[in-house]
């Protein structure tokens, strides 16, 4: 089997909903979702979600290749890109590209990826994370109701503008989870997407434990500051968790030696064989690891396969336009299919179909670290968790598909 070409694709999620952290909101609830084909020469193709950044150089690694090949052909990748660097998009181009791989690589065994890489355990624990800085309290605790009627009994929120709010929120959410488990205390993590400086972190963590036990705090600082994440972990009672961000173990590397980082957390989007690696340095500290990003596909199939995975992160309920995923949410837990492979199908007339279309990014966000980031002396007005750019047209378009298989109700 040899490899022989590649089709890059893009399609949407839609929300149905703002969504959004510190550093912007999406107010039309619509993003965007890159994907990439690989072909063979015994037609089977592999799916990966990520970007198609600087792909043609990437792929000059692949091309002609046994796909089977898959961990070989990563580090090639990685030496491809050796001279310009892989952090960034081109990290994420290498993992949507890997992640394609072991989808061939399943699918050309007839197994499904979660059997083929060891895991006996179809059953992967999640948490909710809603993107929720954007929601009213009313918004924010009928989302919560619905990830509860899935079994949900841990959720993460988005704050680090107004502590005072965030608790307000966590309070909230908290009593939704605890009501749908009949008294049953929930678990609770806040994630402020590198917000904070190292004494803000410790100030406001510690407000928040007075009367909130936190399971971790999520990128209080930068990601890069393994000092600064470890004087927080040393100040505060919950746990740090990072990671997410990193591209490649040499930037683990520091965090972990310098005692920074309790949850070890990697993106859905740097591909499979980046978390598989990443978890096995977490286990040599004895850390756990945690998946991060709304469309985890393969990284649930991997972290079937290692020994030290604690929950990994469920985001919307729906998966994108013209996917449909092998998988369904129940009992608190992603729960893989049989399907060869990922278990994804792509369905390339609905993405050609009009559908609601992310809006082209904006200088100031969402996803742009403001300019005072780190370093605001009060807290930010309320008006700012609703900001965000216009919404985007709506038009019509194809079938919904849901992780439980049922079909929503129209979006407006």
């Amino acid at each position: 089997m040899r490899i022989t070409g590649y089709r890059t694709l893009t399609t949407s999620q839609e929300w149905g909903r703002p969504v959004g952290d510190a550093n912007g909101v999406f107010a039309d609830g619509v993003t965007a979702v890159p994907i990439v084909v690989v072909e063979t020469d015994e037609g089977i193709s592999g799916v990966g979600l990520g970007p198609h950044g600087d792909i043609e150089n990437i792929f000059a690694a692949l091309h002609g290749e046994d796909p089977r090949a898959v961990t070989s052909l990563y580090d090639r990748m990685l030496r491809q890109t050796f001279k310009a660097g892989h952090a960034g998009s081109v990290f994420g181009t290498i993992g949507a590209l890997d992640t394609a791989l072991w989808d061939i690589k399943a699918r050309a065994a007839g197994q499904p990826l979660w059997r083929l890489l060891g895991g006996r355990d179809r059953r992967v624990p999640a948490y909710a994370s809603g993107l929720d800085i954007g929601l009213g309290d009313d918004e924010l605790a009928a989302a919560y109701q619905e990830y509860a009627r899935h079994g949900l009994r841990a959720a993460k929120l988005k704050g680090g503008l107004d502590i005072e709010r965030d608790r307000d929120r966590l309070r909230l959410v908290r009593d939704v989870l605890a009501d749908a488990a009949h008294g049953r205390r929930p678990g609770l993590m806040l994630d402020v997407n590198e917000a904070w400086t190292r004494k803000q972190a410790v100030r406001h963590v510690c407000e928040l434990e007075r009367d909130l036990d936190l399971v971790w705090i999520e990128e209080p600082v930068r990601r890069w500051d393994a000092e600064g994440l470890a004087a927080v972990g040393q100040g505060i009672r919950a746990s740090v968790a990072t990671g997410e961000n990193l591209t490649g173990l040499e930037q683990y590397r520091p965090l972990l030696a310098a005692g920074a980082v309790d949850v070890v957390q990697a993106a859905a989007v740097w591909g499979v064989t980046h978390f598989l690696r990443v978890s096995a340095l977490a286990h040599a500290f004895d850390l756990p690891v945690s998946p991060i990003g709304n469309s985890p596909i393969g990284l649930l199939h991997a972290a079937t396969s290692v020994p030290n995975h604690l929950v990994s992160e469920l985001q919307d309920l729906h998966a994108p336009v013209g996917l449909s995923l092998d998988l369904h949410v129940s009992d608190g837990a992603f729960v893989l299919g049989d399907s060869p492979g990922l278990g994804v199908t792509v369905a390339e007339d609905q993405l050609r179909a009009p559908h609601r279309r992310p809006q082209p990014p904006a200088a100031d966000g969402p996803n742009v670290r403001p300019e005072r980031a780190g370093r605001r002396l009060l807290a930010v007005a309320d008006h700012a968790y609703t900001t965000a750019r216009p919404h985007a047209t709506t038009r019509p378009g194809g079938p919904a598909h849901t992780l439980d298989g049922v079909a929503p109700a129209v979006r407006p």
